[in-house]
């Protein structure tokens, strides 16, 4: 069984030292992932990514391509045409982290529905009140 990492207190800089928060900080955000997944298959252009996500702005995907570069999931081509022609694709690091990530996947996919029920059922506690 995989042990939690210890704590960490304010202030004392030791967050980034933990390789489970270091990592998440990039991979945990809303995009990451949907970058990576669809990578998967191979080398892609900036507009043909933007379109297989649907919903993400040219903002936020440049952001989450430059994140995931930094942090060697992915690496960027350039190639010297007008306009400038840019790929992405993944690199042995984002293949190894896909790899892992695949049972989670899958899980999502057959848990997707019981999830969105539990969402529907919810009913948050009533809030406290005042004495």
């Amino acid at each position: 069984m995989i042990q939690p990492p210890p704590p960490v207190q304010r202030g004392t800089g030791l967050a980034e030292k933990c390789p489970v928060r270091d990592v998440l900080d990039c991979i945990g955000n809303r995009w990451s992932l949907l970058v990576l997944l669809n990578l998967s298959p191979g080398t892609l252009r900036f507009s043909v990514l933007k379109r297989a996500i649907g919903d993400i702005s040219q903002r936020m995907l440049s952001q989450t391509l430059r994140s995931l570069e930094r942090d060697g999931y992915i690496s960027r081509t350039v190639y010297p045409t007008v306009p400038p022609k840019v790929e992405y694709c993944l690199t042995d690091l984002g293949h190894s982290l896909l790899e892992k990530i695949e049972p989670l996947l899958r899980w999502a996919d057959e848990n997707h529905a019981q999830v969105r029920a539990a969402r529907q059922a919810y009913v948050p506690p009533p809030a406290p009140t005042a004495l």
